[in-house]
């Protein structure tokens, strides 16, 4: 079922806010998809998803300067899927608001010099929270 992002209810609100991994999506260079499970957050005042990574992360080099990508999160029978545009980025800031944000749902991660962020402009949320 389709979410209308600027109508999230609190039910979908919580499950985004809960310590659950999801599965990103990414598009290899001939074109198969790679998943690979992440811990993200999202804020819903931007409509953005924001993962911490690596340099080295497959999902670095797929989404290059900037790709398509889906982000699914699965507890039992709810589950969302965002879909929206994804974008590197080492922009001290950014990366610090993003690690920010996972410390606050998961944990602190560990320190990393080349820790980057990826942003997805979320522009479709379906699912059941």
């Amino acid at each position: 079922m389709a979410l209308d992002l600027d109508l999230l209810d609190d039910e979908v609100l919580a499950f985004l806010a809960e310590s659950h991994l999801a599965a990103l999506t990414t598009l290899r260079p001939d074109g198969t998809p790679h998943v690979a499970p992440v811990g993200f957050t999202y804020d819903a005042d931007h409509e953005l998803a924001r993962i911490i990574t690596f340099p080295a992360a497959r999902r670095v080099h797929n989404i290059g300067d900037g790709a398509q990508v889906a982000l699914c999160q699965v507890d039992g029978g709810r589950w969302l899927t965002l879909e929206g545009h994804a974008k590197v980025t080492d922009d001290p800031d950014r990366v610090a608001e993003a690690v920010r944000r996972y410390a606050q749902r998961y944990r602190q991660p560990g320190d990393r010099p080349d820790r980057l962020a990826i942003e997805i402009t979320v522009t479709r949320m379906m699912g059941r929270g």
